[in-house]
Formats: structure tokens, sequence, C-alpha cells
């Protein structure tokens, strides 16, 4: 597999029209732009974010909370079922070179928490407002702030 770098995409289950529609869009963004795209498998951000990878003709790993893939979204085409409950969020952090957090709650917070922890870098769309999340607004700002980062 050839890809510029692994984005993790965290983001809340429970999401908007809007959000829905951006990050979708944004999951076409980071397939054509070959990044390879982590997110927790469910729903709301993490099923958008993996139909539009999938939708560009890409695969979308899915780092699951429970043993089974029951809880997945049909999008996700490498699930790794690890039976670590919210835990895992740390494992999305620690598998990136980069993160996107999109709308969301606590857990995207833990998120955001882990990846800024591990000096990685975290972009922010319509998220928290937290020293060292590079806001943006736009799913193509997204994709600029990753290109400047990953040249």
């Amino acid at each position: 597999m050839n890809y510029r770098a692994r984005i993790s995409v965290f983001g809340g289950r429970r999401i908007t029209e809007k959000i829905y529609r951006q990050t979708y869009s944004l999951g076409k963004l980071l397939n054509t732009n070959k990044y390879l795209v982590y997110c927790g498998g469910g729903d709301g951000v993490m099923e958008a974010i993996a139909k539009g990878v999938y939708d560009d003709g890409g695969q979308c790993i899915g780092i699951l909370k429970g043993i089974s893939t029951d809880e997945m979204n049909p999008y996700i085409k490498i699930p790794v079922a690890t039976n670590m409950g919210i835990t895992r969020n740390a494992l999305l952090a620690y598998s990136c070179d980069a993160s996107v957090a999109i709308s969301g709650q606590y857990g995207t917070l833990s998120e955001i928490a882990y990846a800024l922890q591990l000096d990685k870098p975290v972009i922010g769309l319509e998220t928290w407002n937290i020293d060292g999340v590079q806001k943006v607004s736009t799913e193509d700002n997204v994709i600029e702030k990753l290109n400047h980062i990953f040249k």
C-alpha cells in the first residue's frame, strides 16, 4: 500500500447533516490525496469518513471498541477488534502521523489529548477550541494543512 501518511479521524457519533457532508467529502479528499485513514469504526463522523474513503475507492481502518465487528459501520474494510472500550482512543492516536478532529464530545476530547501528548499534529474542524489544535473552517483547508505537513 502506497500512502503519504496515516491520518486518524476523531469525531462524535451524533452529528449534524452538515458535519456528515463535510466529513464524507473529507474522506474522499483524504483518499484522493493518498492518505491512509483510521477511525473508530462506528456511527456519525466515523461512518461519514469511512464512506467517503470507500466511495473514492479506498479502504478505511476501523479501530473498534469491542471484540466483534457488530458495531462497525458498513464502510470499514479493515476492522481491528480491540475489546478495549473507550481506551481504544489511545490506539487511534498512536496509530497516526497526524489527526483530524471533527465535532465530537468527550471521547473526541480524549483522542485530541492523546494525540497532543504524543506530539502529533491535530487539525480541528468544528471541534474543541484547545491550544495545539490547528483550527480550519473547511475540509479543503484540512487537506491544505496535511499536504503542507507531508510534502
